[in-house]
C-alpha cells in the first residue's frame, strides 16, 4: 500500500471539499459502501469508501446529510470510471437514494470469473488469490450505523477500496492482453439497468419458498399475495417477511379464508394483520381464487428427460466447449455447467451461456454449432471448430 494513502473519516463539509479536490480528475475511483437493511426493505447507507490509488477515505453520509452533494457530483462524473466488487447492492443504494448510477463502472466480480477465478467469488478471497493479501474479518458484523466509528472499523472499511483499486489495475491489464475487456460490456449494462432493482411484483410469487406444493387457483392466490406483500414492503420500507412470511402465505393459499374469523385461525397470521389489513387480504384471496383457469399462473415444471438426440447434442456441445475453454485458457466449468449445455440443447433461453461475457466467449459459437453454421472437424487426431462450407 503506498505510503501517501491517507485514512481519514470525512464527516465535515470542509474535509469533503478537500477530498473532492484531491480526487477530481482521477482516471478511476474504487468505491464501496457499508449499509444495514435488517429492519428495512431498502438498504440504509452508512458509509461510502473511495480510493484513487493515492488517496483513500471513508465518507460519512449520516453526519454529512445534504452536505454530501459535492462528493456525489464527483461519483456521477462521466469521465471517471467507478470500480466496484459485486456491485449490485451498492448500485441499488445509488438508484434508490438518488435515482442515478455512478457510470461508467467496472465490476471485479464478473471480471474475476472471466479470468478463471470462479463464479461469484467474494472480495476477500479474490484479494487473497490475486494479491496474496489476507484481509481481517474481525469487523464483518459491525453496526455501521453506530457512531462514532473506531480506528479498526475505519481501517477495515478502507481495505475494501485500497485493494479493490489494485485488483482493477491487474485485471484490466490481463483482460486487455487477452482482448476480453469488451466481453464485460453486457454484464455492466445489466448492472446499470433500473429493471434490475425494480422487479415486477406480479413475478415475485416464483421466489416464495414452498410454492412447489401449490396447484391451480392456489398459485393465483399466491401471485396476488406476493404482489401485495411486495408493494406493502416497498411503501412501508419494511422487510418482506415483516409484512407476511413465506410459510404463512403458503398456508393462506391452502386454506383460502373467506372472512376475518377464518383468517385469524390460520397458523402464523398475527392479530395486527387481521386488525389492520385483514379485510384487504381476505378480499384479495377471494378475488384471486375466483379467477378463471386461463388466468392462473403456471409453475415452471421440471424439464422432460433429454431425448437420445438431445443427449448426443449435449456431448457435441461439451466437446466444443472444451475447445473454446482451452483456447481462452479457462476451465470449461468456469464458463458453463452441464445444465447450461442441456438448456441450449432443449432450446431454452435462460442458459447463462446466452448472457454477458459467456455469450460472447462461448454462447454465440455454440449457437452457431447448433444452427449448423460451424462444425467440429477432426484432422490428424485434433478437433477444431470450423465454419461449415456452403453447399455447392
Amino acid at each position: 500500500m503506498p505510503d501517501e494513502i491517507q485514512e481519514p473519516l470525512i464527516d465535515t463539509r470542509e474535509a469533503l471539499e478537500a477530498l473532492c479536490m484531491q480526487l477530481r480528475g482521477s482516471e478511476w475511483l474504487a468505491v464501496d459502501t457499508e449499509f444495514i437493511r435488517e429492519r428495512t426493505y431498502y438498504p440504509r447507507l452508512c458509509l461510502i469508501q473511495v480510493s484513487n490509488g493515492e488517496v483513500a477515505a471513508c465518507v460519512d453520509p449520516i453526519v454529512l446529510g445534504e452536505d454530501i452533494q459535492p462528493f456525489l457530483d464527483l461519483l456521477f462524473e462521466g469521465s471517471i470510471l467507478k470500480v466496484f466488487h459485486a456491485a449490485r447492492q451498492d448500485l441499488e443504494i445509488f438508484w434508490h437514494d438518488w435515482g442515478r448510477f455512478p457510470l461508467p463502472l467496472f465490476d471485479t466480480q464478473p471480471a474475476a470469473a472471466l479470468l478463471g477465478h470462479g463464479d461469484q467469488i467474494g472480495y476477500a478471497n479474490l484479494v487473497k488469490q490475486v494479491l496474496g493479501v489476507e484481509l481481517p474479518k474481525d469487523q464483518s458484523r459491525t453496526d455501521w450505523s453506530a457512531r462514532p466509528l473506531n480506528t479498526d472499523q475505519i481501517r477495515y472499511a478502507l481495505d475494501d477500496v485500497i485493494y479493490l483499486g489494485q485488483l482493477y489495475l491487474q485485471m484490466r491489464g490481463s483482460l486487455s492482453d487477452r482482448e476480453r475487456l469488451q466481453w464485460l460490456a453486457a454484464d455492466f449494462a445489466e448492472l446499470a439497468n433500473p429493471a434490475t432493482y425494480e422487479p415486477d411484483p406480479r413475478e415475485l410469487w416464483k421466489k416464495v419458498k414452498g410454492r412447489q406444493h401449490l396447484r391451480g387457483r392456489q398459485l393465483a392466490v399466491l401471485q396476488a399475495l406476493a404482489a401485495w406483500r411486495e408493494n406493502q414492503a416497498r411503501s412501508r420500507d419494511l422487510p418482506r417477511k415483516w409484512v407476511l412470511k413465506d410459510d404463512v402465505m403458503i398456508e393462506l393459499c391452502r386454506r383460502l379464508p373467506r372472512n376475518l374469523e377464518e383468517l385469524a385461525k390460520v397458523r402464523g397470521v398475527e392479530a395486527g394483520l387481521v386488525r389492520k389489513e385483514g379485510k384487504t387480504v381476505v378480499d384479495l384471496i377471494q378475488k384471486a381464487a375466483a379467477l378463471p383457469k386461463d388466468q392462473w399462473p403456471v409453475e415452471k415444471r421440471r424439464p422432460a428427460p433429454l431425448t437420445p438426440q438431445q443427449e448426443a447434442m449435449v456431448d457435441y456441445l461439451s466437446a466444443a466447449l472444451r475447445l473454446l475453454a482451452a483456447e481462452h485458457q479457462l476451465s470449461p466449468q468456469a464458463i458453463a455447467t452441464h445444465k447450461d449445455l442441456q438448456k441450449l440443447a432443449r432450446g431454452e433461453s435462460d442458459s447463462s451461456l446466452l448472457h454477458g461475457w459467456r455469450k460472447a466467449l462461448a454462447g454465440e459459437p455454440l449457437m452457431a454449432l447448433l444452427r449448423g453454421e460451424t462444425q467440429l472437424h477432426n484432422e490428424g487426431g485434433e478437433l477444431t471448430l470450423q465454419a461449415e462450407a456452403p453447399p455447392r
